[in-house]
């Protein structure tokens, strides 16, 4: 939410600096997230003066061009060669003088240096309105009309003033604050207490003639979404741009003014936080309906966008139509334009809730939507529509014809059981009676009655947070200082001692592994959109297995992801669409499914590798990833962890992968691995490969228990290598042959590996050959040729028989 800081003084007395008062504001809970410096004419017109042309005369060398003699309240008159037609003698202009630096375009600066014009010196420049960043004109240099005093600083005479703009990070409990009177409330209490300072908030006079009743019949229909609704008929306004002051105001808090009517009720809600409305009167005719849409109900709102209403969203009627959807946005027909000569105002309190869902299905979020959402203050919103019914027959002429108010059921104020000790003890802090008086009675909090210690308070209704004993002292805390609560010298802790794996070693040990090996980390959001698996039409995944969410925050964000792959894809997607093809990528989160009525939630490790192994260089081919090179990422992680024992390798069976397995650790399936199938990639919009990589973490996290630390001396004898080439069925794996070799000795024999592989010319229909090398070391003694010919000759014949393996 953005705040004025000059605004705000209006209604609270203080010399507080914008730094001051927003260090104030967060210390009290309105956290400003960023506080910037605003001016009203960029550069400030520093060095920009007021001075009188003495003498004009034609430059002997250019006809368009005069040499003037300009007053500039200095001992000597200044020389200023001048190309503006309507220069002359006499007049009181505005003056840039040498060394400063004026806007002519915002991002343009312009210093002003002494220069030579066609061979005249000349020491300034003599300005027109757009050149001073005050306007568009351009017809020739701006003539003030008044006598004003030669050498008068130009700020000075425009009455320019800088402003702060104070941004706060609003939590959506306090409403309370959703206006510059309510921020100046808080800071206003918090100086009452700790300065002593007596102020009091300044409400502007919203003085209003005498009205009969409204021509206008308002019929709430829909009592429990509009508890109070008022309205007036202004009748024979004009509508035209509003005064350079309320233009002002809303400018500097990112507003753009409009007319007059309107930027009076922003300029209203933006001071009280009660949002206002004005239709058409030509439009309302004699009658508002406050009342729920009727099914599949159409109106065009005010960015011409066509909606269907549902029957559950409030909105205010005419006879026959919708013309706003109810404190969320108004409609294309029925707003006010140039020509609009009657309006009829509205003011109201709405359900939030009732305006909370309305905005969410529609997906729109307005500043209206934003104050209702929360609970606008229902006792401010006579004096809202007062204060804007004042200023729009100041701005804007008119008649008022008619007032009315309907409250159909009073909201009361909240009552709170209060404990003076009991607020000492919660605080930590020894706060007096008196002190916490001082500060509720700032905050509008009311004792009712006080029996010594207990009392009995009284809340006002706008302040929807405060419900509980506990809040009310919250509120006395957080205006008292929570840095002025004293730390004890002995602080008293409990430590307990975690047993079992330490989850952020694993993590930060496999997070620094990854980004050594030029892995990026990546966080997608836990929200996706429903539509991705309908789109992928997976039975891995299925839509009825969605953690829907009952209120999401768009349409776009509508349920829990079950897999932390297809966000990856949007990553690659994203970085291939900028020319960034060779991305390797890896995400640490939580996926969540639903199961009957159980719910799931799983945290996972993906990796994903796409593109070219190397960067492009002169000296290197730029090959690209394969398989096998994330499989060797996946081993070293395992190997990092020390859980690569035992494993077990069974094929995958995924449509969302074209090929791959599984790694199956203490028979629990732990790592998937494989690439991606090319539907999926087309979906994405994806050209290359992509191969991934998916840990169920909580799954590796709990292996991690069973690891024990052994120590081994370092063998004393050299291994042994033998190779055989065998030729072989296409259909087996290498799998098999480690699996086979393995069971045949388990003692000596140390690794079994692959190191080439043959498919083609000279071979059978349906065959490969596979070179394949075992490694054999006996720790304490050298190994002879005799225990290690009959270790493989008994290789051989298993592989022959099991997988009908051939010598070559």
């Amino acid at each position: 939410m953005k705040i004025s800081y000059n605004w705000l003084k209006n209604y609270i007395k203080t010399d507080l600096s914008a730094e001051a008062a927003s260090t104030i504001l967060t210390d009290t809970g309105l956290e400003v997230e960023g506080l910037e410096k605003v001016e009203s004419v960029k550069g400030g017109l520093r060095g920009v003066v007021i001075g009188k042309v003495l003498t004009k005369e034609k430059h002997p060398d250019a006809d368009k061009l005069s040499v003037t003699t300009v007053d500039l309240g200095l001992d000597e008159p200044v020389q200023i060669v001048c190309g503006a037609p309507n220069v002359e003698a006499g007049q009181t202009v505005v003056v840039a003088t040498v060394g400063s630096v004026i806007y002519p375009d915002p991002n343009e600066p312009l210093k002003i240096k002494k220069s030579k014009i066609r061979g005249i010196e000349s020491f300034g420049m003599i300005c027109a309105t757009d050149e001073l960043g005050l306007g568009g004109s351009h017809d020739g240099i701006l003539v003030i009309k008044e006598d004003i005093k030669t050498g008068t600083p130009a700020q000075k005479y425009f009455d320019l003033e800088d402003d702060y703009l104070i941004e706060i990070g609003l939590t959506p409990n306090r409403a309370d604050a959703m206006g510059h009177i309510g921020v100046a409330r808080d800071l206003k209490a918090y100086l009452n207490f700790h300065e002593s300072a007596n102020l009091e908030l300044k409400w502007p006079v919203a003085a209003i003639p005498a009205a009969e009743a409204s021509k206008v019949d308002i019929n709430i229909q829909y009592k429990a979404g509009a508890p109070r609704y008022a309205g007036a008929t202004i009748e024979n306004i004009t509508v035209k741009p509003s005064p350079d002051w309320l233009q002002t105001r809303l400018r500097s808090i990112g507003m753009k003014p409009i007319n007059n009517i309107v930027d009076i009720t922003n300029f209203v809600m933006h001071e009280t936080g009660n949002p206002l409305h004005a239709f058409d009167l030509n439009i309302v005719g004699n009658e508002i309906n406050v009342r729920l849409a009727k099914k599949d109900e159409k109106i065009t709102t005010l960015d011409d966008v066509d909606r269907t209403l549902t029957e559950d969203d409030l909105v205010i009627a005419n006879k026959d139509n919708a013309m706003c959807i109810a404190g969320v946005f108004g409609g294309a027909d029925s707003g006010v334009t140039n020509d609009t000569k009657s309006i009829f105002l509205e003011a109201a309190y709405f359900n939030p809730v009732t305006i909370r869902q309305a905005a969410k299905r529609q997906g729109l979020n307005t500043d209206s939507s934003f104050r209702f959402e929360r609970g606008v203050n229902p006792e401010t919103i006579i004096y809202a529509r007062d204060r804007a019914i004042s200023l729009i027959l100041e701005l804007a002429g008119g008649d008022l014809t008619g007032v009315e108010d309907e409250y159909s059921e009073k909201i009361e104020n909240f009552k709170v059981d209060f404990n003076f000790d009991r607020c000492r003890q919660l605080c930590g802090v020894n706060i007096t009676n008196e002190e916490i008086i001082t500060i509720l009675n700032n905050l509008d909090i009311n004792i009712i009655t006080q029996d010594n210690n207990d009392a009995q308070l009284e809340v006002p209704n706008y302040r929807v947070d405060v419900l509980r004993e506990a809040d009310v002292i919250e509120e006395v805390l957080r205006i008292y200082g929570f840095n002025k609560v004293p730390l004890p010298e002995k602080l008293n802790s409990t430590i307990s001692l975690q047993k079992g794996p330490d989850k952020e070693k694993a993590y930060n040990n496999v997070a620094d592994y990854l980004v050594s090996n030029g892995y990026s980390e990546i966080m997608n959001n836990s929200l996706v959109n429903a539509e991705i698996l309908t789109k992928i039409k997976s039975e891995v995944f299925q839509s009825q297995n969605d953690v829907q969410i009952l209120n999401p925050l768009s349409n776009e964000l509508d349920v829990m992801r079950q897999s932390i792959l297809f966000g990856g894809l949007k990553s690659i997607a994203f970085n291939q669409n900028r020319q960034r093809p060779d991305v390797k990528l890896f995400e640490f989160g939580k996926v969540y499914s639903k199961r009957g009525e159980k719910y799931i939630e799983e945290q996972k490790l993906g990796i994903w590798l796409t593109g070219k192994q190397l960067s492009e260089n002169w000296n290197t081919t730029g090959n690209k990833t394969d398989f096998y090179q994330l499989k060797q990422v996946v081993e070293n992680i395992l190997n990092k962890l020390g859980i690569l024992k035992g494993e077990r390798v069974t094929e995958l069976k995924s449509d969302l992968l074209e090929d791959g397995y599984t790694i199956q650790i203490a028979n629990q399936a732990t790592v998937e691995i494989g690439w991606i199938n090319a539907a999926i990639l087309k979906e994405f919009e994806i050209k290359d490969k992509v191969f991934y990589a998916e840990f169920n973490w909580d799954k590796v996290i709990d292996l991690l228990k069973l690891n024990k630390i052994s120590l081994s001396p370092i063998p004393k004898t050299q291994f042994v290598r033998r190779d055989f080439s065998l030729l072989l069925d296409k259909a087996v794996k290498f799998d098999a042959i480690s699996a086979i070799a393995t069971k045949v000795d388990r003692k000596i024999l140390k690794e079994v590996g692959l190191f080439d592989v043959y498919e083609g010319k000279n071979l059978e229909e349906g065959k490969k050959s596979y070179a394949v090398s075992f490694i054999f070391q006996d720790n304490e003694k050298t190994l002879t040729d005799g225990q290690i010919d009959k270790i493989m000759d008994k290789i051989r014949l298993q592989l022959e028989q099991q997988l009908k393996a051939e010598l070559r």
